[in-house]
């Protein structure tokens, strides 16, 4: 006898996968037309049910191509809007889903290096469970609070979980209390080998953060309001991976940067960095993100995408980067 969760599952195939209509899959498995309905709202509910659609959305492609084009982006994929703000987290989730997917069975990426925040950890939700091919994971920015307590946001350990991959978490916080700290932390042996595993990533998925009370670093506990506030005062308008930006795109040096602790992703390395944003009030921060120069591709939603194409040209001169044709293979995947 197959337990329920096995029995779901099955239910949820031959409705979904083989086509079978609820009646058909009721006398497939034996089973009343009612309980048939429960095992596939049950997959549904727990989960096991994934959906991936090929094709393409004529609005859509006009904003991504628009978006490359602005910013000099490899690729860009925009996800139809659902309706679902302020944060559109169930389509950013099921984009990011399947980009994720498509890479690991192209087993082309033998390092993998994710940061956290809501639109990713959204996309391992979404992610089925798929092999990672031999590929690893590394954390590219303390996973834990300043208290220490575990970020609700992190996503190597779903990582893990989703892909079955070798996942290596930086187990400190993002913000440390001294630089002197920061410098015996990353002494250490195992911190420091989580940092150099970093260096051999080839493929980065990092998100985006604001730069107010709501952010992702203020809600998770990474850093605190008044802190915040002081990097808003500067003129930083967006962040990732600890790096904030003003809205021409460059980093801004604040009493935080020497305290921080994560991967440079600014260094001017050759790698294929891919922001997953939107949402309410993001295109600011998205924009003065892509300005920089530091990232090759962007997987956001509809309405932000939009909002991005909207927002007049900075006063500070547009950074162009080259992207490698494989890149811009990739648009459609």
């Amino acid at each position: 006898m197959e337990d329920e969760t096995s029995l779901a599952t099955r239910a949820a195939w031959l409705h979904f996968a083989a086509g079978f209509t609820q009646a058909e899959v009721a006398a497939r498995l034996n089973v009343q037309s009612t309980k048939a309905h429960r095992l596939i709202a049950r997959a549904n509910r727990e989960g096991l049910i994934r959906v991936f659609v090929d094709g393409d959305v004529a609005g859509c492609v006009a904003l991504e191509q628009a978006i490359c084009e602005r910013y000099g982006l490899g690729f860009c994929e925009v996800a139809p809007d659902l309706g679902d703000e302020p944060l559109p987290l169930k389509a950013l989730g099921v984009m990011g889903a399947r980009y994720l997917r498509a890479v690991l069975e192209r087993g082309e990426h033998k390092v993998i290096g994710v940061g956290h925040g809501r639109t990713l950890a959204a996309a391992i939700e979404h992610l089925p469970r798929t092999p990672a091919n031999g590929t690893r994971f590394v954390s590219l920015l303390g996973g834990v609070t300043r208290k220490f307590a575990a970020n609700p946001f992190d996503v190597i350990h779903r990582i893990a979980e989703r892909t079955g991959a070798e996942a290596y978490v930086m187990p400190v916080p993002l913000l440390v209390n001294t630089a002197e700290d920061k410098a015996v932390l990353v002494a250490q042996p195992g911190i420091r080998d989580v940092l150099a595993l970093s260096l051999e990533a080839s493929l980065l998925m990092i998100g985006i953060g604001t730069v107010d009370r709501n952010a992702s670093l203020v809600s998770s506990g990474m850093i605190e309001p008044s802190e915040i506030a002081k990097v808003k005062a500067l003129g930083a308008v967006g962040e990732a991976l600890g790096v904030f930006f003003d809205v021409n795109g460059q980093p801004i040096e604040t009493d935080l940067t020497a305290r921080t602790l994560s991967f440079n992703f600014t260094d001017g390395r050759r790698r294929r960095t891919v922001a997953l944003a939107g949402g309410h009030g993001k295109a600011g921060a998205i924009d003065a993100v892509l300005r920089s120069g530091s990232v090759s591709g962007l997987i956001t939603d509809e309405r932000t995408a939009l909002e991005i194409t909207q927002i007049a040209p900075g006063q500070g001169t547009q950074v162009k980067t080259k992207t490698a044709k494989s890149d811009r293979k990739m648009s459609r995947v």
